[in-house]
């Protein structure tokens, strides 16, 4: 384990174990204090925030670019904040601090009916208490968590989520799909961030105008389920963080196995596009995700 990774070991630690703590004033002006320093600080991942939303934001708000993407860095912040308290949160507080305004019905169906639902959500709002409200309601989803470095920091990433009523898997694990469709198949929620190819050999999409890979993974499961695929956008409001649930994503009746899934994935594009540009500042995106962007050796061609 290197210097960098330990720290980074007992920094997430400390900050499960002592911000959840503080009052709760305190601990929201600390991790703003943070947020500006971040901000003024303008390192790699601010300047890749910024550079992500130069193409999403809208062409009447781009002279507003900089205080979108420092909100950004605000909000990114209050995610952390928020996530090393909600484990010490009530059900009620849960409850009182998300509210999903719209899709709740097709939800409530798709969970009723025994089909079980995909829930595909870009990196926006807190993904964490959306999480954790519909572990109140339904009982429990199914999510899969990028394996972090060192080892000890992915296991307090998923004994937190678990914490929350999360069952929670590993990316990259050669069960994962079959876990997953098990799951959906007992009529249970898997919630997915599916806006970035962390697998590298995902789908190409137009995305706000540009070539972009996301994950074939929501595709393959509905096709091998039934289950259908619901798209949700998060976003922070001054009392907590609402949430809306899109008309699932049919799949379609002709074409190919590759090119159904291409579509699908596409018109999960579309609409996370739809969501981030409503609420640019919710979408947390400070990694290059656009294939103009992405180092020669992850875009070249096999040889």
């Amino acid at each position: 384990m290197t210097f960098s990774e330990a720290l980074s070991n007992v920094g997430f630690g400390a900050g499960w174990s002592v911000v959840r703590t503080m009052p709760e004033p305190a601990a929201r002006r600390f991790f703003n204090v943070v947020a500006d320093r971040t901000w003024r600080q303008q390192g790699q991942g601010v300047r890749q925030l910024r550079a992500n939303l130069a193409r999403v934001v809208a062409d009447d708000r781009l002279p507003d670019l900089d205080s979108i993407t420092h909100e950004g860095v605000r909000r990114y912040m209050r995610y952390w904040c928020e996530a090393f308290r909600l484990p010490s949160w009530t059900t009620e507080r849960v409850n009182s601090s998300f509210r999903l305004v719209e899709g709740l019905d097709l939800l409530d169906s798709a969970v009723a009916d025994g089909r079980g639902a995909i829930m595909v959500s870009p990196h926006m709002g807190n993904w964490d208490l959306a999480g954790a409200w519909a572990c109140a309601r339904y009982g429990t989803l199914v999510t899969v968590a990028e394996r972090l470095k060192p080892e000890g920091l992915y296991d307090k990433f998923v004994a937190y989520r678990e914490s929350l009523g999360m069952e929670v898997y590993p990316l990259g694990d050669p069960d994962v799909i079959r876990m997953l469709v098990r799951r959906l198949r007992e009529g249970r929620l898997v919630c997915l961030l599916a806006d970035r190819d962390l697998s590298h050999t995902g789908v190409d999409v137009e995305f706000f105008g540009e070539t972009a890979s996301m994950p074939a993974g929501p595709a393959v499961l509905s096709m091998m389920t039934g289950a259908p695929i619901m798209p949700v956008i998060l976003w922070h409001t001054d009392s907590g963080v609402e949430g809306s649930v899109g008309p699932a994503i049919a799949i379609p009746v002709d074409g190919d196995r590759d090119s159904r899934i291409q579509r699908m994935t596409q018109e999960m594009a579309d609409a996370f596009a739809a969501g981030i540009r409503a609420h640019p500042q919710d979408w947390h995106m400070m990694q290059r995700l656009w294939t103009a962007d992405l180092e020669p050796r992850r875009v070249a061609s096999p040889s």
